[in-house]
């Protein structure tokens, strides 16, 4: 790739525009630039996941992969017409998922976020994601020729995410601090 980034401001971006992938400049708070940003937000949030000690191996392996992913999703929403994200992305989520989520008891209630630093920062990882999901189909709105795979992807990861913050939370010895519908006033 050699010295691409050896200047790292320009200052083309001081008139409120930013380029795309495709040269096109648009608004810096354009649909695409929002899915694309907070896409980049996710995987800086999963990135303090992955900063945690000693996270078990296979949580690391699959968040690492998932931060590649959301990289080249990123790059998929910064270029108009680009594909990178398939379906067999999709489909590797749901297959870790599955394998994270069956040791773990199933679910009887709400959890609250928490747990333990790596559980907890999972959680906001997973909100994150949601609020991706939220701008990519924004711009699927405005963009019918986007493919429906990013937002399939972020949904899943989301899934994902709940259930690897639930897993951590054993992990770092903590305990899901479950929603109590009733607790009283004040």
């Amino acid at each position: 790739m050699g010295n691409r980034l050896s200047k790292i401001y320009t200052k083309t971006g001081d008139d409120g525009t930013t380029g795309l992938g495709d040269g096109t400049r648009v608004a810096k708070d354009h649909a695409r630039v929002e899915a694309y940003g907070t896409v980049d937000e996710a995987n800086s949030t999963i990135g303090m996941v992955l900063a945690v000690p000693n996270l078990p191996a296979d949580i690391h392996e699959c968040l690492t992969g998932v931060q590649h992913d959301l990289f080249d999703l990123g790059g998929e929403l910064c270029i108009p017409g680009m594909r990178l994200i398939e379906a067999q992305h999709t489909e590797r989520l749901e297959e870790k998922l599955d394998a994270f989520n069956e040791p773990l008891p199933p679910l009887k209630d709400f959890i609250l976020p928490g747990g333990g630093p790596a559980a907890a920062a999972c959680h906001l990882a997973r909100t994150i994601v949601r609020r991706a999901e939220r701008r990519v189909w924004s711009l699927a709105a405005l963009s019918p020729e986007l493919s429906p795979e990013p937002a399939r992807y972020l949904n899943r990861l989301s899934d994902l995410l709940f259930v690897i913050a639930r897993v951590l939370a054993r992990h770092e010895n903590g305990a899901e601090v479950i929603w109590k519908r009733n607790r009283g006033a004040g």
